[in-house]
């Protein structure tokens, strides 16, 4: 008989957007796919900011388990928590589009300080 696979309700809040995307995943789906699949439904609900689609590009905190980065590559179901904070990694200044520089006047717009407004907020 074949076993089925546990689903889970992920809960995905998304740094800068309104309310949670919800869906259901499978228990060994790794933490990369959940993303990419985060990153699709935000995109087909019309949701702003428009994010993009690489997952590399993001990092994936659970909310319930003390806010502790997921590695990319473990197991969805391996933390035993369904909400999770989905933030854009910041950008390096070799990185910035365009040739802008940010100022030293700009210190506190980082993804931590975001984050704090966020939750807080």
């Amino acid at each position: 008989m074949k076993e089925q696979k546990k689903k889970l309700l992920v809960n995905v809040k998304v740094l800068g957007s309104v309310g949670p995307i919800r869906f259901l995943a499978n228990e060994d789906d790794k933490v990369s796919s959940v993303i990419n699949t985060a990153l699709k439904t935000y995109a087909r609900q019309g949701r702003i900011p428009v994010l993009g689609f690489d997952v590399d590009n993001f990092i994936f905190y659970s909310i319930n388990g003390g806010f502790n980065t997921l590695n990319p590559h473990e197991k969805i179901g391996s933390m035993d928590v369904t909400n999770f904070l989905l933030c854009k990694k910041e950008r390096r200044p070799m990185e910035k589009v365009q040739g802008r520089r940010e100022s030293k006047a700009r210190a506190g717009h980082g993804w931590k300080s975001r984050l704090l407004r966020f939750l807080l907020g």
